[in-house]
């Protein structure tokens, strides 16, 4: 099911005082063939104002006088404006698998519905706002699961849950009353699972990671595998499961000890960045004290 993508001049937008322009070169998708036009965020002139960064290394942005608030975060998912399908953007230059390109195809119908239930009339073919890129990151979401293991999936939906998460507060904020934080605390609940699934494909070989040359989680920071080992205890921290306690206290302690050795370690090298560490120490801090309360002490 094609549609038609709407045309753009190749550098059209780009002014002093917008956001985005018009990319020259279009983007092929390796979906359905067709080519469509790649819009992307300018650099610098006070449109992105670095804020503080969150317990989810998540880096908030000061809205400025001149572009209001910017979300950085949706122009880095490109998707189809032909057949939806939705990617990284290094992805569509790579992507060659043609098993993982015939599931994408077939699930092309499936994937609008799932879509349109969350992002109800969204579209993808203008210039991009807060709603249209979220749901092109939900459409990315439901693209990799179709993907084949050598493109890493799992570790690029744990970080599409993360960022789904990010961007449907942000949502909720500008749109109250219709839902968005309970579907975030959906989406923190997947990136959960996918974040602690990688470190089992990757530690057993069932999947690599190495191909991938950003971990984030967000865009201004790479924070590599520790910032995987962090996010897994973060998350569980945050939005594990509570109706099993004695579970949750059992995993608690096990990760607290994967912080320690993080956090000693970090102590040590200068390589690890002091945020990770920061944040880190202050996750330690804060499972050691719903340990202590509940009388469980982990092995540090």
């Amino acid at each position: 099911m094609l549609r038609e993508s709407k045309s753009h001049k190749a550098n059209e937008g780009e002014k002093k005082g917008s956001i985005t322009y018009w990319a020259k070169e279009k983007v092929k998708c390796p979906v359905c063939g067709k080519a469509f036009d790649q819009e992307v965020m300018h650099k610098g002139g006070g449109r992105m104002i670095a804020g503080r960064l969150t317990d989810e290394l998540h880096r908030e942005f000061e809205p400025s006088k001149r572009f209001g608030r910017v979300y950085p975060l949706i122009y880095d998912i490109g998707c189809c404006t032909y057949c939806h399908a939705a990617f990284f953007w290094k992805d569509f230059i790579e992507m060659n698998d043609n098993d993982s390109i015939e599931r994408i195809q077939s699930d092309e119908e499936k994937r609008d519905k799932a879509v349109e239930t969350i992002f109800p009339h969204f579209d993808v073919t203008g210039n991009r706002d807060l709603y249209n890129g979220t749901a092109m990151y939900y459409l990315a979401l439901l693209t990799y699961e179709k993907v084949d293991i050598a493109y890493a999936p799992t570790l690029k939906r744990a970080m599409i849950s993360l960022r789904l998460g990010w961007l449907c507060r942000d949502l909720n904020k500008v749109c109250p009353n219709h839902n968005y934080d309970y579907v975030a605390e959906v989406f923190y609940r997947k990136a959960l699972f996918f974040y602690q699934q990688t470190l089992i494909n990757e530690t057993t070989g069932i999947e690599r990671i190495e191909g991938v040359t950003n971990f984030g989680p967000d865009m201004d920071k790479n924070y590599g595998y520790d910032g995987i080992l962090y996010l897994c205890s973060m998350l569980e921290f945050k939005y594990g499961q509570r109706e099993d306690e004695n579970l949750r206290l059992k995993k608690l302690s096990e990760f607290k000890s994967a912080i320690a050795r993080l956090f000693g370690l970090g102590k040590s090298s200068k390589e690890k960045p002091g945020p990770l560490l920061e944040v880190a120490k202050n996750l330690y801090d804060d499972m050691s004290k719903e340990l202590s309360n509940n009388n469980i002490f982990g092995d540090d």
